[in-house]
């Protein structure tokens, strides 16, 4: 994807070698949760999701102590030098901020960009701790995106997903997250999910992470001047590598679509194409789609 001209977001923080966010577990069923449970969580909800901690919780878990951050400014620009992937993930923030600051335009609203926080290996959310075996994540506690751009290496080889846009589409994904906090989706969804069953929570943040697909494939075909050959491919690889299905299979498990939370590849894909071939955000609402 063409950035290099791109500007970078002044929407940035930075934990990286600011210490804290310790280690911890997690009572479930009586038992603790070691650091290879949680790898299969940051999989299973998707590498891509909302903190897979809230998720289970229902709200943050305690961190370590506080972690050093580094916010806006000169401090931004210093944090989005680092390396190429910092670099480019700070373009693409900001080129979300540009594309949805125009889409509140025009429905005479205003546009509150969310912050994107570089961690490496621990840090601190307003959700609990981050950690890297989460994936990238964001909390809505605070309208902050998590990343450890090390992650993109293993999007490249454990989900055999490689290239920029695959890096831009993580992004994107996240930003359709904070599109949902600020409109009132994600609390809509979470008033429901309380007065249902398990089955029936997950189909409502299926329906939520397919509704953030859409959003990031609605901001890419808002700059279509930018893709490159091989770009939709490269989106579309890693939709198809982290559908809850083909994760399920590759964890040796049979997929048990009841359990299902972030939606099947097919599914990730298609959405994802919607908002492509769109570029509506009218055309995401997946939760009055008939069929997802």
């Amino acid at each position: 994807m063409k950035l290099d001209d791109y500007r970078t977001s002044d929407n940035i923080s930075d934990q990286r070698g600011g210490g804290g966010g310790g280690g911890f577990n997690l009572p479930i069923g009586g038992g603790k949760m070691g650091i290879g449970t949680i790898l299969i969580l940051g999989i299973a909800a998707l590498v891509f999701g909302i903190n897979p901690m809230e998720l289970m919780q229902g709200g943050g878990l305690p961190g370590g102590a506080p972690v050093a951050t580094q916010q806006g400014g000169q401090n931004a620009a210093q944090s989005c030098a680092v390396d190429e992937k910092s670099k480019f993930s700070c373009q693409v923030l900001a080129s979300t901020e540009d594309t949805w600051g125009a889409i509140f335009r025009e429905q005479g609203q205003q546009y509150q960009p969310a912050t994107l926080t570089f961690y490496d290996r621990n840090g601190q959310s307003g959700c609990g701790a981050a950690q890297s075996a989460m994936g990238p994540f964001y909390c809505p506690a605070d309208n902050g995106i998590y990343l450890d751009t090390s992650f993109f290496d293993e999007l490249a080889t454990r989900f055999q997903a490689a290239g920029d846009f695959a890096q831009a589409y993580v992004i994107a994904h996240e930003v359709g997250h904070h599109i949902q906090t600020i409109t009132g989706r994600s609390n809509e969804v979470r008033r429901a999910q309380q007065a249902t069953s398990e089955a029936e929570g997950n189909e409502l943040q299926v329906r939520m992470e397919l509704e953030a697909d859409c959003y990031a494939g609605l901001w890419a075909a808002r700059n279509r001047d930018r893709i490159e050959p091989g770009d939709i491919e490269e989106g579309l690889t890693a939709a198809n590598a982290i559908g809850d299905d083909t994760l399920q299979k590759a964890a040796g498990r049979r997929p048990v679509p009841e359990s299902f939370t972030h939606g099947t590849s097919a599914q990730r894909m298609a959405w994802l194409k919607k908002g492509l071939t769109t570029g509506d955000p009218a055309q995401c609402d997946t939760f009055s789609a008939a069929r997802l």
